[in-house]
C-alpha cells in the first residue's frame, strides 16, 4: 500500500508550523517543541512525517552551528531516548534480548549490534546510526 502525499494537507501544516531557518533560541525552542510532538505522535500521517523531517534538518542545522559536542555514546543516546519518551528497560524485553540483554546494553556493559539498533531505530523511529 503507498500512501500518497496530500499537498494540500502539508500546505496547512506549513502555514500552522511556519518554519525557517532557526536564528534565535527562541526559535529552537518553538521548533524543538514541534519536532518532540511529532517525534512521539504515533501514527504520523505521510505529511507529518515529511514536516518531522524538514524541521529536525533545521534543528540539527540550529545544533551544529550553536551546540557543537563530543559524540556521544551510542547507550546514552538510548538512555536519553528512552527518558524523554518514557520508556523504561521493561517495555525493551524481547525487542532488542533478555532483561539482563536490555539492562547490560542501556547501562553500557554491552554494545549495540547492527540488529539491536535496527529494532532500537523501528521502536523509536529513528536512526539506526544513533546506536552505532
Amino acid at each position: 500500500m503507498t500512501l500518497t502525499f496530500d499537498q494540500s494537507i502539508y500546505r496547512n501544516l506549513l502555514a500552522e508550523v511556519a518554519p525557517v531557518a532557526i536564528e534565535t533560541e527562541e526559535e529552537y525552542e518553538r521548533v524543538l517543541k514541534v519536532v518532540e510532538q511529532l517525534t512521539f505522535k504515533k501514527n504520523r500521517t505521510t505529511e507529518e512525517q515529511a514536516l518531522h523531517k524538514l524541521l529536525v534538518i533545521l534543528v540539527e542545522a540550529y545544533e551544529t552551528q550553536n551546540y557543537p559536542m563530543d559524540q556521544s555514546l551510542p547507550h546514552e543516546i538510548l538512555q536519553h531516548i528512552m527518558e524523554a519518551s518514557d520508556t523504561r528497560q521493561a517495555d525493551l524485553v524481547g525487542i532488542i534480548g533478555s532483561s539482563g540483554v536490555v539492562s547490560e546494553v542501556v547501562n553500557g556493559k554491552r554494545s549495540i549490534s547492527k540488529a539491536q539498533a535496527k529494532a532500537l531505530a523501528d521502536y523509536f523511529k529513528v536512526s539506526p546510526s544513533l546506536f552505532i
